[in-house]
């Protein structure tokens, strides 16, 4: 019991992390291209992470967790940010972020097929119905889009769910953020090496805003929100606690206005409701 509770809770902490993600991430490219911004965050978070392996002194991973943890580098490190900050470029951020709302059933797909659970049918109702009320939320409210933005948010939530699933597999036996931290110096040298061929030819046109978003993807989006949500998604099970994340499109709504002065629907506040219910119906029967 205190083990779930605890993974729900380390779960939570990391949805609230990451709802800054996307707002972050259009103010990022306001100065940043997306794929410069996509490989500068994996080195920072990269360097990061190799400093507090080699601090604390953590074993390298057994040659048969190397391709899992590219699977994790190719869905959260590479994946996930680039077709995020691309799809940014022709949807809003509000739009994106309720887009996210389909990542808990991804998640929960790639939990059965990867970490092997068996959540009871009645969690699939709740998670599907959950997922439908976000969706069904930002197609109603209209939140600017194009078809082409809309697909590159989708292939960004299958990337992610299978990232998130195959993380949380590891960290059952490496810890949440080793396997963020390893996956990230895996990824380094690519990613280094992209960041200078897509180094911008001068920076004093980038505003203070695309720093301040370039420092929370970096820091928080690809470091620190992976050590709590590794760590709840492996002791509270991937399919129920990835459920958290359909609050995220909430969480992330309330910033994007706050930030971004993007307007959000007074309706927000009943789906919201309506979520919470679903979340608490498939924590149940998970």
């Amino acid at each position: 019991m205190q083990r779930g509770l605890d993974g729900w809770g380390s779960g939570l902490l990391g949805v609230v992390i990451f709802s800054g993600s996307l707002p972050a991430t259009r103010v990022a490219v306001g100065g940043f291209s997306p794929v410069f911004l996509t490989s500068a965050r994996a080195v920072i978070a990269a360097l990061l992470g190799a400093t507090l392996l080699l601090a604390l002194r953590q074993r390298r991973p057994a040659k048969g967790d190397v391709g899992a943890l590219g699977m994790v580098a190719l869905g959260v490190v590479v994946g996930f940010p680039l077709l995020t900050a691309l799809a940014l470029q022709h949807i809003s951020a509000a739009r994106s972020i309720m887009l996210v709302g389909l990542l808990p059933l991804a998640t929960a797909l790639f939990g059965v097929v990867r970490g092997g659970e068996r959540p009871k049918a009645a969690f699939w109702l709740f998670s599907v119905l959950g997922a439908a009320a976000v969706a069904g939320f930002a197609l109603a409210n209209g939140a600017a889009g194009t078809l082409t933005g809309d697909l590159l948010m989708a292939a960004a939530i299958l990337a992610c769910g299978l990232g998130y699933a195959e993380g949380a597999r590891l960290s059952r036996r490496l810890g949440g953020w080793q396997v963020i931290s390893w996956a990230l110096v895996l990824s380094l040298p690519a990613m280094a090496a992209l960041a200078l061929a897509t180094l911008p030819g001068g920076f004093a046109d980038v505003g203070r805003p695309a720093w301040i978003g370039l420092a929370y993807v970096s820091v928080f989006s690809m470091l620190v929100g992976f050590v709590f949500w590794y760590r709840g998604l492996a002791r509270g099970g991937i399919a129920a606690v990835g459920q958290l994340q359909l609050l995220q499109p909430f969480f992330g709504l309330a910033l994007a206005a706050l930030l971004l002065g993007e307007p959000v629907a007074w309706s927000m506040v009943a789906v919201t409701g309506l979520v919470v219910l679903c979340v608490a119906g498939a924590k149940r029967f998970a």
